[in-house]
């Protein structure tokens, strides 16, 4: 009797198991995307703010400004490129480590959670 339960719940974990590995990949995959856009807006912010510092400095001081201005976009082209290095190895990461990307994931997300708790 006991064999038949075992052997009824076993299919019912691991359709819960699949579902919930389901579940993760699409969170994961979701996170990557939110990431993705965030570093890549935070990216472009960066850039602009770069550029209008530069401008108005450019405004300002004339020639020699002109040349910081060409320096910061430099500078935030650079930050800019960095930022989606770093997304770039995470998914990296992610795809040849996937469980480690889960746990990390899980990690920020209980992190995540209790900072907004805690307003």
């Amino acid at each position: 009797m006991n064999s038949d339960k075992e052997s009824a719940t076993a299919p019912a974990s691991r359709d819960n198991l699949a579902e919930d590995v389901s579940s993760l990949r699409q969170d994961m995959a979701k996170m990557h995307d939110i990431l993705s856009r965030f570093t890549s807006e935070a990216g472009g912010q960066a850039a602009r703010t770069a550029r209008n510092v530069g401008q108005t400095v450019a405004a300002q001081v004339g020639s020699t400004a002109s040349g910081i201005a060409s320096t910061s976009a430099d500078m935030a082209t650079s930050a800019t490129q960095q930022v989606k290095t770093f997304a770039n190895e995470l998914e990296e990461i992610a795809r040849k480590n996937p469980l480690g990307a889960l746990a990390g994931a899980l990690v920020i997300g209980v992190v995540i959670g209790l900072i907004a708790r805690g307003r």
